[in-house]
């Protein structure tokens, strides 16, 4: 059963920052591809971040490059996503997801996915 359970999500004018938290419990020691992807209402799905646990390696969309961060702290089972200097196009649900090998990592593919977390910029 996939257990990753997203929090953090909320409502911000442009230029602001949200951390989003993702409870990951089994999925941050594995050898794993964990990360996060986004989805606004009429838009395809949007890889946004990843890391591989087995190498550390983190991947980032083009789009949030240089404003958003993903970690992880393993004594807490939770995977993050700090976003700053937000824009209105970052408005979407948030997903924290996990599964797949390091080529889906880069591509920022997953197999799985939680209930997902809004999140709003206003301009």
């Amino acid at each position: 059963q996939v257990e990753l359970v997203e929090s953090g999500g909320g409502s911000v004018q442009a230029g602001g920052s949200l951390r989003l938290s993702c409870a990951a419990p089994g999925y941050i020691y594995n050898n794993n591809c964990i990360g996060w992807f986004r989805q606004a209402p009429g838009k395809e799905r949007e890889g946004v971040a990843a890391f591989y646990t087995y190498d550390l390696t983190t991947y980032y969309a083009d789009s949030v490059k240089g404003r958003f961060t993903i970690s992880r702290d393993y004594t807490k089972n939770t995977l993050y996503l700090e976003m700053h200097r937000l824009k209105p196009e970052d408005t979407a649900m948030y997903y924290c997801a996990a599964g797949g090998t390091s080529i889906n990592c880069q591509k920022l593919e997953f197999g799985y996915w939680g209930q997902g977390t809004q999140v709003t910029v206003s301009s």
